[in-house]
């Protein structure tokens, strides 16, 4: 995949609705989820199953990004869930959306 194809990105990802989160921040959004999805994504997501995307924000720069992922990071878990669902009422996967 070339740079340019990279998605630079906050997302969260889920185990079920309303279950475990996963904040994180990737300058590949598309390569992060899918090391998620396969277990390879870092040991919190891999414990608690943390394989749906739920919710991700795209930004131009990386140090954006990770402005916004210590806010997010930062909010209560009902901030969290009200972002999710704001964009995503149902929790859909989004894995497909990003894989076009």
């Amino acid at each position: 995949m070339a740079n340019e194809d990279r998605i630079i990105a906050v997302y969260m990802m889920a185990n079920r609705k309303s279950g475990t989160l996963y904040t994180g921040v990737t300058a590949d959004l598309v390569t992060r989820v899918l090391e998620h999805r396969e277990g390879r994504g870092g040991a919190f997501p891999k414990k608690w199953g943390c394989t749906r995307l739920v919710w991700f924000e795209i930004h131009e720069l990386m140090s954006a990004a990770i402005a916004r992922e210590k806010s997010v990071k930062s909010y209560r878990r009902a901030n969290k869930i009200n972002c999710i669902e704001a964009a995503n009422p149902d929790w859909d996967n989004l894995w497909f959306q990003i894989t076009g």
